[in-house]
């Protein structure tokens, strides 16, 4: 049987364009670099969409090596950030990805509220992105590195001010696992103007050397991704979807077809592949196809039918409340 896979994930409002993507699949930010770099591995008219790797006001080196190490299922990785600027991305990358039928949905960051701002004001006289998605897992150099993401007004504060500069296009905001309460960081995000949420980012952790007692990154810890962290990324989706009415994007350990069809029914409209990117360059294709087969198989006409179909336990009560 045909299966529907286009989501129309944020309608058009007050002037802004909206979002639909052919399909639910996207390439998350900082697995797949600027998306021209797997062109030749992937054909990217396939994917839903692209997620660019984070943009930041000035080219950023990144951290020393080594950034990246395998962990029990999953992977660990100290980048941080690296990228070549906004301005650089605008006239070197950007262009080619013009070319793809497929939604460009460019991550921002910063350490300060300009710096978030100077980012989105350079993107929006530019043409050919979709979308933005705020990274707000970033400390805050002018409040004492306190992450934007942890602290509820703060994130509120760099969202307000990015809503008011992004006029042109939806906003995205990627929240941060590393909180007592997701739902709490997302209701501060949708009230401050988020169109969506992408839930969630890596969580903090580390990895030691025993034979030098040295960190097995370039600094003490990183950001774990990767199917370890599956089961806690479904239920922050989960929670994440019951506590607002803007779509949640869904990402954390998806490497199947069944992984992506999980967090549909969790309440997410779409899916972010991340890791299993370095695994298999074109995992995000067979994600999709397997996606689509999962939905054949089932007789289920459509993507959207799948979102937010977790039913109630045998008593009538939900999972988080037995």
């Amino acid at each position: 049987m045909a299966v529907d896979l286009s989501v129309e994930l944020i309608a058009p409002a007050a002037g802004r364009s909206g979002l639909r993507l052919k399909n639910p699949v996207l390439a998350a930010s900082g697995t797949f670099g600027y998306g021209v770099e797997f062109a030749e591995q992937v054909d990217l008219n396939r994917l839903g969409g692209v997620v660019v790797k984070g943009l930041s006001a000035k080219p950023m080196e990144g951290a020393p090596a080594p950034r990246l190490c395998e962990t029990a299922s999953g992977m660990l990785n100290a980048v941080g950030l690296q990228n070549i600027g906004v301005r650089a991305f605008i006239a070197e990358k950007l262009p080619a990805l013009r070319r793809y039928d497929t939604a460009i949905i460019a991550n921002a960051f910063g350490h300060s509220v300009d710096e978030y701002v100077e980012v989105l004001r350079q993107l929006e006289d530019a043409e050919g992105v979709a979308a933005y998605e705020l990274n707000i897992s970033c400390p805050n150099v002018k409040k004492g590195g306190v992450e934007f993401g942890r602290d509820p007004q703060l994130a509120s504060e760099v969202v307000s001010a990015a809503r008011a500069a992004a006029r042109r296009r939806p906003l995205i905001v990627k929240l941060s696992p590393n909180v007592t309460d997701i739902a709490v960081l997302a209701r501060a995000a949708a009230e401050a103007g988020a169109d969506a949420l992408s839930v969630i980012n890596t969580f903090t952790g580390m990895a030691i050397d025993l034979a030098t007692r040295r960190s097995r990154l370039g600094l003490p810890t990183g950001g774990l991704s990767g199917p370890a962290i599956k089961p806690l990324a479904l239920r922050m989706v989960w929670e994440a979807a019951r506590a607002v009415s803007i779509p949640v994007i869904g990402l954390g350990g998806i490497s199947s077809g069944e992984d992506a069809a999980e967090f549909l029914v969790a309440g997410a409209r779409a899916v972010q592949v991340g890791t299993a990117n370095f695994i298999q360059p074109s995992a995000t294709v067979r994600i999709l196809e397997e996606l689509e087969n999962y939905l054949q198989m089932n007789k289920i006409a459509s993507a959207r039918e799948l979102s937010g179909t977790l039913r109630a336990d045998v008593d009538g009560r939900t999972p988080g409340e037995i």
